[in-house]
Order: structure tokens, then sequence, then C-alpha cells
């Protein structure tokens, strides 16, 4: 049985419906598949009542066909962040949001920081602010210290993926994680998702622990969400839904927050309800 809650960074595959374009930087094999129709009993089964769907770089690139038809197959359980590249137009972000897109995935891990810095690229988040959506950005290392001043200076909501990668040898103090934080403390969000992403240990991946506290410091539960990263591509062994959703019990053990991050959070900035 669901309750209110949101599972904020997940994604959707259907190679069958909609195929794999050929040019993906990775294409899952069948077992990493995740159909809307798999998906939706994964979160009833664990509580969950909402989703963000997020465009991925596997698989599809920027075509969104496969997000807008999970987004319309959800009974409004889902919305979406799109994969957009600069040179899109106008036109093409309008049928996104039609289709329940509320954001676009400037993704710096996959295509670099530059694409983005470019002027193409700051006409896409001009684009993207006009449209009235966030602006999600995956960085690992220290890709944001020179995308920061850009980011802030476009005035978008921005918000940052799984935890902001951090590398967890360098410690609190590297560059990058310290450019994610002073971004908190002016207002942007983040999420609390794929700590497997970055850890260089196994289950329960105590080494992110001290990423995660400085992460609630700066942003607050005000403006952390949590996300599972399901259907968990790419991993070299099995990794299954309930224990990753058991990570924010042991990160944030006071119920109040608990419930900021998972309902109260991202119904005010994704407009879940």
């Amino acid at each position: 049985m669901t309750t209110q809650a949101a599972d904020c960074h997940l994604h959707v595959f259907d190679p069958v419906r909609f195929p794999y374009a050929k040019d993906a930087a990775y294409m899952p094999p069948p077992h990493e598949a995740g159909r809307i129709d798999d998906l939706l009993p994964v979160m009833d089964a664990h509580g969950i009542s909402h989703a963000l769907a997020v465009g991925p770089t596997a698989g599809y690139g920027p075509d969104n066909s496969c997000l807008l038809d999970a987004i319309a197959r959800s009974d409004g359980r889902l919305k979406g962040i799109g994969v957009v590249l600069p040179g899109a137009t106008d036109k093409a972000l309008a049928a996104l949001k039609a289709g329940g897109v509320i954001g676009n995935r400037l993704d710096f891990s996959a295509r670099g920081a530059a694409l983005f810095m470019s002027p193409e690229g700051r006409r896409l988040i001009d684009q993207c602010r006009a449209m009235g959506w966030i602006v999600q950005v995956q960085f690992e290392g220290d890709q944001l210290v020179e995308a920061a001043d850009v980011l802030r200076k476009a005035k978008v909501p921005l918000i940052f993926d799984h935890c902001g990668r951090p590398l967890p040898e360098r410690g609190l103090q590297q560059p990058g994680f310290q450019a994610l934080l002073a971004l908190g403390r002016e207002g942007h969000a983040v999420k609390l998702s794929g700590p497997f992403r970055f850890s260089r240990q196994g289950p329960p991946h105590a080494d992110v622990e001290p990423y995660v506290q400085a992460i609630l410091d700066a942003f607050t539960p005000d403006r952390c969400v949590w996300g599972s990263d399901w259907p968990f591509l790419r991993m070299a062994s099995r990794i299954d839904y309930g224990p990753v959703l058991a990570h924010l019990d042991r990160w944030v053990p006071d119920p109040a927050a608990r419930r900021k991050i998972l309902w109260d959070t991202p119904k005010r900035l994704f407009g879940f309800g």
C-alpha cells in the first residue's frame, strides 16, 4: 500500500517498444531493462506514491519518447526530467513540458561541462528558465567548479544528482564538493541518491556518510530529496530497492526530517500530489 512518498531519481527502459539509439553510449542488457509496468509494482511494494523519472544517457540519449510514454501511462504518478541538448527548439521543449517534463538534465559526467558552458549551452539554460523548468546537473569530481558561476548567474532552480558524486578519498574539502555545498546554502537542491555510484566500499557504503551529513547541514531537509536510481544500471553486483531505501533511515534518523525529504520537499519542488 502506498503512502505519500516520492522516489526522485529513477529511469525507465523499454527496448522492445522503444529501441535503443544505435549510437547510445551504453545499451543496457535485457536484465537491466525497467519498463513502467515493472516500476509501478516496485513503487507500490515499498510505499512510494510518486516518482521523478530521469531521462538517461544510456540507451536513449536525447530521445525522450520512452520517458514521455512512461509519464503518460503512470496515472499521474510520474513527472519527468528530460534530456535536451543545445540547439533544441522552443517548440521541442514546449512539447516535452506538455507531456509532463518539468526540467532538463545537464550531464557533465557523460558529456563534459564545456558543452553546456558554450554560448549554445547557455542559451539552452535560458530556454529552461523561460519554460519554468528545473535544471538538473550530474557532475563528478571538480566539474562543478568551472560551471558554478554560469549556473548561478542563469537564475534557474538547480538540483544535483547523487550527492554530487564526490571522490571519498579526496575528503570533504575537495573543490567540487565545496562548490556543491555553497550552492546548497544559496537555496538550490540535491538528491540523496546513488551512494553506490561513488562509494569505494560495499554496502552500507559507510564512506559516503560524512558527505551526506555535510549535505544535510548545507541544504537542510527542505532542499534534499531521495532517489533510488532504479533499475540500477552498470552495477557489478546485485542491488535491490529495499536496502537502497533503507539508507535514508540510517542517514536521517529523525522521522520529521525524513518526511520532508520523502514527500514535503519533492511535493513542493516538483508539484507532486
